[in-house]
């Protein structure tokens, strides 16, 4: 498949695509609104600067500090970050507010994509982590643009995928201007499926550069809002983990009857079906978003509110990180590492299979199975505090000494920017 049947298939699959934000609007209304800017009829107004894509949520957490330091380093350059869902849209309104320009990425059409560089006239653009957008780039490359593929990642199965479609992955991996990669080993991978090795930097995550602001005084306010009573958070929380995590609560509450669970969806449009699981299963239940103090008789908060998963993280004794029960690869573990929390996760933790394994090798870090070794694992921390505590320094040891990613993908921007001047 090449970029002209690629993009007929978008085409053809465009009715498709409006249909399916049409159904998950029913839960998330945000979905069907702000269309035009997906249709590439409307834009932001300030031109040139940098664009930045980070596609949902994750992504723009993980790029704020090399977003900031952007602003610190080129701090008369616009710069405009999109986003693909309405959670990433929300991170970049709550977290950047009006020092950035913000739209959706337009669909990856050729036409579209024209309009859309052609509008914004970037000096650079930056794509995170895995998105590679065929039009896009290559719309960037007819218009002399650079571009950026930052705190890159490609897994096994990602670069198996992608292997299977060489005349549309080569020519578009030969317009990227530079990539900054997450780990040598993805490098090869994208190297081997056509990218030229001279425009591969190995800089680390961005995701070691946690920002710990929001938690500097996190101690004091869990014991205003929680109490002394023990607490494990179930953070990043998908459909099918809900229930394996109510199920570890139960057996737990066996031998902690005063133990909370702090339950976090990863997605808004799952907040409801999260409070209607926990109440079925004859649980105690109360919303973060209408609890400023959390009594005695609830037995599992539900975080409904966006932004706040890292004091919720710092607010617990253990830590399990969701998308890791189910195949959804997994989300960041750096996270409550980050805070000296002892990290557990599933085994379907492929998107961060490196950093995984760095936080097991070092003790950081367990994989659990399903909710009978979930909580058997709970328990053990627990119940043994000390060896809770241990493990949680295991862990943030590996955040610390891997922090310094974003001075060096920095570098890689700064060099194409001043390149391009």
């Amino acid at each position: 498949m090449n970029r002209f049947i690629y993009s007929l298939l978008v085409t053809l699959l465009l009715p498709v695509i409006l249909l399916y934000l049409l159904w998950r609007s029913r839960k998330d209304p945000a979905y069907r609104q702000r269309l035009g800017e997906r249709l590439g009829r409307h834009f932001p107004a300030q031109q040139g600067g940098i664009v930045i894509h980070c596609a949902s949520m994750g992504e723009t957490l993980a790029a704020l500090p090399l977003i900031r330091a952007l602003q610190a380093r080129f701090p008369h350059q616009s710069i405009t970050v999109t986003s693909t869902t309405p959670s990433g849209s929300a991170q970049v309104k709550q977290h950047l507010g009006d020092s950035v320009q913000h739209c959706y990425l337009p669909l990856d059409l050729p036409v579209i994509c024209q309009r859309f560089v052609k509008a914004l006239r970037p000096q650079l653009v930056i794509l995170v982590e895995t998105e590679l957008w065929p039009n896009l780039i290559h719309a960037c490359h007819q218009n002399e643009t650079p571009v950026m593929l930052t705190n890159a990642r490609l897994s096994s199965r990602s670069a198996q995928g992608y292997a299977r479609f060489p005349k549309l992955i080569q020519p578009m991996l030969t317009q990227l201007s530079a990539v900054a990669m997450q780990n040598e080993v993805d490098g090869e991978r994208l190297v081997s499926l056509g990218l030229d090795p001279a425009k591969l930097t190995v800089c680390g995550s961005l995701k070691f550069d946690v920002d710990l602001a929001q938690t500097s005084d996190i101690a004091s306010q869990r014991r205003q809002w929680l109490g002394e009573r023990a607490v494990w958070c179930a953070g990043s929380t998908h459909p099918g983990e809900f229930e394996q995590a109510l199920a570890a609560h139960r057996q737990l509450q066996q031998m902690h009857p005063d133990l909370l669970l702090l339950l976090v969806p990863r997605h808004p449009e799952q907040f409801e079906a999260a409070i209607q699981l926990s109440k079925q299963a004859g649980f105690q239940t109360a919303r973060r978003s209408q609890s400023d103090t959390v009594g005695d008789e609830i037995q599992v908060l539900i975080g409904d509110t966006m932004g706040e998963l890292m004091a919720l993280y710092g607010m617990s004794d253990a830590c399990f990180v969701g998308g890791s029960l189910i195949e959804r690869g997994g989300h960041n573990p750096l996270e409550p590492a980050a805070l000296a929390k002892p990290v557990l996760m599933g085994p379907h933790h492929f998107n961060f299979a490196e950093i995984g394994a760095a936080l097991v090798q070092a003790g950081g870090m367990s994989v659990v199975s399903n909710s009978d070794d979930l909580a058997e694992q709970l328990e053990h921390l627990l119940s043994l505090r000390s060896q809770a505590q241990a493990m949680g320094k295991k862990g943030q040891r590996v955040v610390e000494i891997n922090r310094g990613a974003t001075q060096r993908q920095l570098t890689v921007a700064e060099a194409l920017l001043t390149s391009n001047d």
